[in-house]
């Protein structure tokens, strides 16, 4: 498969790498190639623009920070059929600090990048732990889990394989709706993390 990552940073190259690893065809799509990407590019895959990586992708993964969605999608130009995940978190600062800026009735960032790019279809996936879990998912011999979240059965299986292919425990959360929760869900992760737990914690669902 084709999969373009949208992002230079931790999230993108370390989820650029665990796919190229499992077997897939992967270009990094950045606004100044000539930086790289942070922890670097394997030698199989391509370092392009933005538009030029998404051009051929059967698969493109947005990884940027939440404040340069807009830009990012309209670069991307995303065509009909694509799918589109969404690994962002619109995270920001408010007076009593970090905090989620949701849409004036509540939206995910998924449903809004689902507004801009209307051709795509949307997933929400890989935002509700940080890249080191993503790097290695497995604690105590059994995978985490990684929750998405989208309403295109045929992209959710796509990206359901993408999630178990670099060994996270994949859990459909429902419809793109859901991206509400899952946010949260990252919230809750970033809170925890960077409140004193420290970055090597993640979530697991438990099944009788």
């Amino acid at each position: 498969m084709n999969i373009a990552v949208i992002g230079a940073g931790s999230v993108g190259g370390t989820l650029g790498r665990r796919f190229s690893e499992a077997g897939h065809s992967v270009t990094f799509g950045t606004r100044d190639p000539a930086k790289g990407v942070k922890g670097g590019v394997p030698s199989a895959t391509r370092l392009v623009s933005v538009g030029e990586a998404a051009r051929s992708a059967d698969v493109v993964i947005l990884a940027v920070p939440w404040g340069v969605v807009p830009n990012a999608v309209r670069e991307l130009a995303l065509t009909a059929g694509q799918v589109l995940v969404d690994a962002t978190n619109p995270i920001g600062q408010g007076a009593n600090g970090m905090s989620l800026d949701l849409g004036p009735n509540g939206e995910s960032a998924a449903e809004r990048i689902a507004a801009m790019a209307s051709a795509a279809r949307v997933v929400k996936a890989f935002n509700t732990t940080g890249a080191n879990n993503m790097a290695d998912p497995v604690y105590g011999g059994e995978p985490t889990v990684m929750l998405y979240a989208g309403d295109d059965p045929d992209a959710k299986a796509t990206v359901r394989d993408l999630v178990a292919a670099i060994g996270f425990d994949p859990v459909d959360a429902g419809g793109l709706v859901r991206a509400r929760q899952l946010e949260h869900v990252a919230f809750l992760w970033i809170s925890l993390a960077y409140g004193g737990m420290g970055r090597n914690i993640a979530f697991k669902l438990a099944r009788r």
